[in-house]
C-alpha cells in the first residue's frame, strides 16, 4: 500500500489562532517529521521538528523565501503538505466594508496580498522541494464569503474579493500541479467560523452561527487533509467536508 502519511509540512500563517492550533495538532502526529512555519513573527517551539522562518507576504519575494528555505532544507527533502492559513479580515487599516464608498484602494491591495498573492509566492518558492511524493497536498484556508455563487448579502468587499481570488488561484494551481506531479490534491477549504482575533469584533453577530474553538477547527481541517486523494484536486470544501459553490 502506498504511504500517503503527512511527513514534511509547510504551514503559512502559523502565528494566527487557527495556525497555532494547526501546528499543535500536526505535532501531535508522530509521523510528522518536520513543520516549516512561515509567519510575520518568529515563534519558538520546544519541539525540534518545528523550523520557524519569518515571512511577510507583503514584503518577501519568492527568491527571498527560497533562500531562507535553502538554509534549513536539504535538497533531497520533499514537501508533501502545504497549508496556507494566512488571512486578513481587519486591522488598523482595514475594516469590513458595508458600502462601496467604504472601499479603500490601499486596504484592498493589502487584503489581496495576504489572502491570495502570498500563496502564489510560497508555491513559487517551494518548487525545488516539490514532487516525488505519493500525494502532494495543498490546502488553502478560504472563506464561505469568498464564494461568488453563495453571495446574497454583499458587503465585505476586500475580504470577499481577495478570498474569491484565492479560490481562483487554487483552481489554477490544481490544474498546473497535476500536470507536473500527477498525484495532487489542491483544495480551498472554509475552516468554519472560529473564535480567533479575526472574528473577535463580530461576537454579537456570531451568536446565530455555529462557532468553533481553534482546536476543534484544527481537528476538522486535518481530518479533511488526511482524507484527501487525487480525486479531490480542485475542490472547494466546507469545514465538514461538504462541497461549496465557487
Amino acid at each position: 500500500m502506498t504511504d500517503r502519511s503527512i511527513h514534511n509540512v509547510v504551514l503559512v500563517g502559523a502565528g494566527g489562532g487557527i495556525g497555532r492550533a494547526l501546528l499543535n495538532a500536526l505535532l501531535a502526529d508522530a509521523g510528522v517529521e518536520r513543520v516549516i512555519t512561515l509567519s510575520r513573527r518568529t515563534h519558538s517551539s520546544s519541539d525540534s521538528r518545528v523550523i520557524p522562518l519569518t515571512w511577510d507576504s507583503q514584503a518577501a519575494s519568492p527568491d527571498e523565501v527560497q533562500r531562507a528555505l535553502t538554509g534549513v532544507l536539504a535538497p533531497a527533502i520533499r514537501i508533501d503538505t502545504v497549508i496556507y492559513a494566512a488571512g486578513l479580515l481587519h486591522d488598523h487599516d482595514l475594516a469590513p466594508e458595508k458600502r462601496l464608498q467604504d472601499v479603500d484602494p490601499g486596504a484592498l491591495v493589502k487584503a489581496f496580498q495576504i489572502n491570495a498573492v502570498g500563496l502564489a509566492l510560497v508555491m513559487q518558492a517551494l518548487r525545488p522541494w516539490l514532487g516525488r511524493v505519493p500525494l502532494l497536498r495543498v490546502m488553502a484556508l478560504s472563506a464561505k464569503v469568498g464564494s461568488i455563487g453563495d453571495n446574497r448579502l454583499g458587503g465585505w468587499y476586500a475580504y470577499r474579493m481577495s478570498k474569491a481570488a484565492l479560490n481562483m488561484l487554487v483552481a489554477n494551481l490544481a490544474i498546473e500541479l497535476q500536470r507536473q506531479y500527477r498525484s495532487v490534491a489542491c483544495v480551498a477549504v472554509h475552516p468554519g467560523t472560529t473564535r480567533t482575533a479575526l472574528s473577535a469584533p463580530f461576537q454579537e453577530s456570531l451568536r446565530q452561527l455555529e462557532v468553533h474553538d481553534p482546536e476543534d477547527t484544527a481537528v476538522n481541517l486535518l481530518r479533511i487533509l488526511g482524507g484527501l486523494g487525487s480525486d479531490d484536486n480542485g475542490r472547494f470544501l466546507n469545514w465538514d467536508g461538504t462541497e461549496l459553490p465557487w
